[in-house]
């Protein structure tokens, strides 16, 4: 039979067990801060932990990301290369090192290091934009191309970093090509792609081409897009430009409500592009679009309702273009119940000068199919662009101005009076 253990001897392998467990705790616990701390500082979070390749992978980033003391390239290399012992499949130590001797000079080593970190993952950040840019340098647009796309999906935020290189890759007919083969896909990137060429003069007339032979697509161009393109045009006061590519937005549905104000009876159909209905969130009142055949006793328009509140301006606007001359402006109206404490009106300014070129109120109570017109004129190239707007007289949203009842506005229209 075989010996009991002495009390000594078991008391021995109690301590030995409880030390072990403790070694095991501390270790665990000094792993689990490491890890709790390897983002925002990874030296500590090194030095509790020094097979910790986040913290490493970071401290290195900010080293070399460092603008007021020069990293010491070398030692960072060193760092690195000595994470591949613990992490051999980690494309980002891969590409850290790439980045490292690139800025050493080494462009060839450089790119072959973040060839394999492309290898290990396609959507490694860094390696993808430096290869990006390699691939418009030595003027391989299509790869270029085919690069970003991929970037982009992965890291939609990362748009602003490669946009100031879209303008090269659009200006040579192969990087043109594969833009519009990868929108014409349906591209994530492709809203983003239109809203940054509407910025610059140069961009609005790629944009321009882009939409025209998007145009004719299994993937036309989206509203969105478009309004991209038009308030760019805007933006740089090419109005007409904006409004042409407005008239060559619209469906065969929308050219039928076409006129110098577009959509004159109020149709319920809203592109969210200038020139048409702006409809704006505004206390105090709701804005309906209806057709007769939808509206309640077959009066479609436009129905305005006051909540018995103070009205400061109203939700209702559209950007209109009237060329130098004579016009009448007309509104067919109903109401019912209709208070206003404070004036309603239509309002014509020109977008690029203070004040008013035409108002006309609207009367309040109860009446049907009322018709108010204003007869102004529009001089010479000083007002390209106007602004329609349906608002109050109130400067101050006061509760002794409670505007209530409901309007509604059968048709709006403009017409051009004989000179």
């Amino acid at each position: 039979m075989m010996e009991q253990a002495s009390p000594l001897m078991q008391n021995l392998r109690r301590s030995v067990v409880w030390f072990v467990a403790s070694v095991l705790v501390l270790v665990a616990s000094s792993i689990g801060l490491s890890r709790f701390l390897e983002t925002e500082t990874p030296a500590a979070s090194l030095d509790l932990d020094p097979f910790n390749v986040e913290a490493l992978i970071a401290e290195i980033t900010s080293d070399l990301n460092d603008t007021n003391d020069a990293p010491d390239l070398d030692a960072l290399v060193a760092k690195a290369r000595g994470a591949l012992a613990f992490d051999i499949a980690d494309a980002r130590l891969y590409s850290l090192i790439g980045e490292i001797k690139y800025r050493q000079g080494e462009k060839g080593e450089a790119y072959e290091l973040f060839d394999q970190a492309r290898k290990l993952s396609k959507t490694e950040i860094h390696a993808l934009r430096r290869s990006i840019g390699r691939s418009v340098e030595t003027g391989n647009l299509s790869k270029a191309v085919a690069e970003i796309d991929t970037l982009l999906r992965r890291w939609p935020d990362q748009f602003p970093a490669i946009a100031d290189g879209l303008p090269t890759i659009l200006s040579n007919s192969d990087g043109y090509q594969a833009v519009l083969i990868a929108i014409r896909a349906e591209a994530p990137w492709r809203a983003s792609l239109f809203a940054a060429l509407g910025k610059t003069p140069e961009g609005l007339d790629t944009a321009d081409r882009l939409l025209l032979d998007l145009a004719g697509s299994s993937t036309p161009p989206k509203s969105s897009e478009l309004s991209a393109v038009i308030s760019g045009y805007i933006g740089q006061k090419e109005y007409g430009a904006a409004y042409r590519l407005f008239l060559f937005s619209l469906s065969d549905q929308e050219r039928k409500l076409g006129g110098y104000i577009f959509n004159s009876t109020f149709e319920p159909i809203f592109s969210g592009k200038p020139f048409d209905w702006q409809l704006r969130d505004q206390s105090g009142l709701e804005i309906a679009f209806a057709t007769s055949q939808d509206a309640v006793e077959g009066e479609g328009g436009a129905t305005v309702r006051f909540l018995n509140t103070p009205v400061k301006n109203t939700a209702l606007q559209q950007l209109i273009e009237l060329p130098p001359g004579s016009y009448k402006i007309s509104l067919i109206a109903s109401a019912r119940s209709l208070k206003l404490p404070k004036e309603l009106f239509w309002a014509i300014k020109c977008v690029d000068q203070a004040g008013e070129i035409a108002r006309f109120n609207i009367s309040e109570g109860t009446y049907n199919r009322q018709s108010f017109s204003y007869n102004f004129s529009v001089g010479s190239a000083s007002c390209p662009l106007q602004l329609l707007r349906l608002q109050t007289a109130a400067i101050a949203e006061s509760w002794r101005f409670r505007y209530v009842g409901t309007l509604v506005m059968h048709k709006l229209s403009i017409e051009r009076l004989p000179s």
